[in-house]
């Protein structure tokens, strides 16, 4: 009772799935996937256990094809299920078993290494409108992450599932910045889902300041930080950690003008910067100057 999409990225060599549905927390059930292995969903009368048999069946050797078949006949209740698998070489299969509930099918891009799947959807064009999202998206160089999000925007365009909305998730597994995000009750779970991905990617930023902080790079920092800033400008606490950057690298007089754009009622923010002092993340004098100005 979902749409779903699954797919390997031959250029990072990471695997995704991403999915929406009109029932709680489909994160826990739906979505798997295995660095250097493969992804998988399941899904319609969903059968968590096909997730890791899928994908020790990849492990052993099978192709996704072939793990599939195997899998499929030996489930009785298969013609009840819907089923997704891609496998490091980007081979890609799916099942729609005959009981499944309309609207109910899947479409496949063998080339990209792309299924995406769906079932009790208002209409029948959700999962070619989630591959041509994809497509879209792949060809303008958006990430896997972001492919796969805008795949289940797509959906919803497309008419959605037929009961609503209710939760989502994205798994991306094997690249740079692995991503698990769950939106497990939620009124627009596909646009909260976007906006934690975004989320995600100012904090994977966030990270790297830290190792450069960690690594003495004041410029490393503060370049992190400020491309973290830029993706989520309304966020307390990536708004303090870009505010101060400057004042790593030296330019006191920015880092204040930052800092009196940060609301700060209750102050907290400005006894972090206190206890960066005494850390030796920012010079004492330097904070000294900046705690010495009006507010």
């Amino acid at each position: 009772m979902t749409y779903s999409i699954v797919a390997h990225d031959a250029a990072t060599g990471s695997f995704g799935v991403a999915v929406q549905s009109h029932w709680f927390a489909v994160g826990t059930v739906v979505p798997w996937a295995r660095a250097g292995v493969g992804a998988v969903a399941t899904q319609a009368n969903a059968r968590a256990e096909y997730g890791p048999e899928l994908l020790d069946l990849l492990v052993s050797g099978s192709s996704a094809p072939d793990a599939l078949r195997d899998a499929l006949a030996a489930d009785d209740a298969s013609p009840m299920r819907q089923v997704a698998v891609v496998d490091s070489h980007g081979r890609v299969a799916a099942h729609t078993g005959s009981e499944c509930i309309a609207e109910a099918g899947h479409e496949l891009d063998t080339e990209l290494g792309v299924s995406a799947q769906a079932n009790i959807m208002r209409e029948p064009g959700v999962p070619a409108a989630m591959l041509s999202a994809y497509r879209e998206q792949h060809a303008a160089g958006a990430s896997l992450a972001a492919r796969l999000v805008a795949a289940l925007a797509a959906a919803e365009r497309a008419g959605g599932d037929l009961r609503g909305r209710q939760s989502a998730a994205l798994l991306v597994v094997g690249g740079a910045h692995d991503v698990d995000l769950r939106v497990d009750d939620h009124p627009d779970p596909v646009a909260e889902l976007t906006r934690l991905t975004e989320l995600h990617r100012a904090y994977a930023e966030m990270d790297l300041g830290d190792e450069a902080i960690a690594a003495g790079d004041a410029d490393g920092a503060a370049r992190a930080y400020s491309a973290a800033r830029a993706l989520a400008p309304d966020h307390p606490e990536v708004a303090f950690w870009a505010a101060i950057s400057p004042a790593m690298t030296g330019d006191v007089s920015a880092a204040a003008r930052a800092l009196d754009a940060l609301p700060d009622p209750d102050g907290r923010w400005h006894e972090l910067l206190r206890r960066l002092a005494d850390s030796g993340v920012v010079e004492p004098d330097v904070v000294a100057t900046l705690l010495a100005r009006p507010r």
